[in-house]
């Protein structure tokens, strides 16, 4: 090209604007399909091409994300999707409650009481029909656990209505039974309430109390506990069974091991706890220390719950909210 035939160079004075952040003023070749006036078959083969999943963006893969080899990614995405909306909501400070899924409220209890008596009626030399009726009537004498655990759940809403800072929050499993009751405590007091949820092999169902925005499910249980303690300002366990004692069991080792710092554990109904498991027995076996039946105390009503941790906190100078909101935390 000669000299002449070149275009005219703009001025050195001359600033182009910046370009458009998403959009050209002419797309890019790519932005179009090969066309099927020059190949029939290339828009079938783009579509296949685009269907497979070896096109799919790597944390768009679920086929990926799924692999074993993955698993450590999985547990990370599990952890942080909950943090990061823990934190967004300023909860840094939770009292977590565990407790058996069939203690009902009152009313339910009495239901099913009502529906095993019938059917021994029906069968009244039955065995099985008899044990229903008695469990039935177990169910409707802890039911009474159910109002415990929600006035606490009340309780603790209503102390940090007027709090800023350090919110202590309800945190469940957001099952059913005592961890409904919880929720519904909280609900009660028009307060924030945290479900953590768990991905189980059969369908199930969040309880309707926990606050939308904080109702998590997770896909391992061992990230599910770790939220659960992580926050934890005290540990408030419940009649329960398999997953309650597990729980349980946990804390106590950690705290045990100092491999947390120690927080107040209070099993709520003595006598249901010191039958179902016999503490000084392991103590006088020898594979306890007697300071460690000093890891929890036991309680029976919300106050005496409430009182007792605010205590425990208030002992080493460690309120469990700041001290200028301590007076207002009286039930």
């Amino acid at each position: 090209m000669s000299e002449a035939d070149r275009p005219p160079m703009a001025p050195a004075s001359h600033h182009p604007p910046p370009p458009a952040k998403r959009e050209r003023n002419k797309p890019l070749p790519w932005r179009f399909p090969k066309s099927s006036e020059d190949d029939a078959l290339a828009p079938e083969r783009v579509r296949r091409i685009m269907a497979s999943s070896s096109f799919s963006e790597a944390d768009l893969d679920l086929s990926l994300l799924a692999q074993p080899r993955m698993r450590g990614i999985r547990l990370h995405l599990d952890y942080a999707k909950a943090e990061d909306i823990l934190k967004a909501h300023g909860i840094s400070h939770t009292i977590v409650v565990f407790g058996g899924t069939r203690i009902q409220e009152p009313a339910a209890a009495v239901r099913h009481l009502d529906a095993a008596r019938n059917a021994l009626a029906v069968a009244p030399f039955d065995a099985a029909a008899a044990r229903n009726v008695r469990i039935a009537e177990r169910v409707v004498a802890k039911s009474a656990y159910y109002e415990v655990a929600r006035e606490f759940g009340r309780l603790v809403g209503e102390a940090n209505r007027s709090v800023e800072a350090e919110r202590l929050v309800i945190m469940t499993g957001a099952g059913p039974g005592i961890m409904e009751a919880a929720n519904r405590g909280a609900f009660d007091a028009d307060a924030k309430t945290v479900g953590c949820n768990v991905k189980l092999p059969h369908p199930q169902f969040p309880n309707p109390y926990v606050t939308p925005e904080l109702c998590f499910r997770f896909h391992y249980f061992a990230i599910r506990k770790l939220h659960l303690v992580q926050r934890a300002r005290a540990l408030v366990v419940f009649p329960g069974g398999y997953g309650t004692m597990d729980e349980l069991f946990e804390a106590l080792a950690l705290v045990q091991t100092r491999t947390i710092a120690p927080v107040p554990i209070v099993l709520v109904g003595e006598q249901y706890w010191r039958r179902a498991v016999d503490f000084e027995f392991l103590v006088d076996e020898g594979v306890i220390d007697p300071e460690d039946i000093e890891l929890f105390w036991y309680a029976e009503t919300a106050e005496e719950i409430w009182n007792g941790i605010r205590a425990w906190h208030a002992s080493p100078g460690k309120p469990v909210q700041p001290e200028a909101n301590i007076s207002a935390m009286a039930p």
